[in-house]
């Protein structure tokens, strides 16, 4: 059975060039192409707690942790860590995003039905 995919979470900073727009754009798309929310969670904002929250709970976390960091949330409740941006340089999370929208698992989602 398909997952049914609810959102896409982006950890992110718009300073860094792993995140903007290497990996904030293909996921912006990715989740209008799957018909789900997209939901950015820049770290120099107000969101830095949300983000940290979700990455704390699900993610690569350390104090300095790296992103961006891709999450999936399914119409259970849960959460999947998906991608963290890969330190050896921008054409490697370049490549990892390629990689998981390429993946099986991500041809295998579907979106989560809408609410009547």
């Amino acid at each position: 059975m398909a997952s049914e995919l609810k959102a896409i979470h982006v950890v992110y900073a718009e300073w860094c060039p792993h995140c903007v727009p290497t990996t904030t754009e293909p996921m912006k798309k990715a989740a209008a192409a799957l018909g789900v929310s997209y939901v950015p969670h820049d770290i120099d904002t107000d969101e830095e707690k949300v983000a940290d929250d979700l990455v704390r709970r699900y993610g690569d976390w350390s104090p300095d942790y790296i992103i961006p960091q891709v999450f999936f949330e399914f119409e259970d409740g849960t959460f999947r860590h998906v991608l963290t941006g890969y330190s050896e340089g921008v054409a490697f999370t370049r490549k990892g995003v390629e990689n998981l929208l390429a993946s099986q698992f991500f041809s295998g989602l579907r979106a989560a039905p809408k609410a009547r």
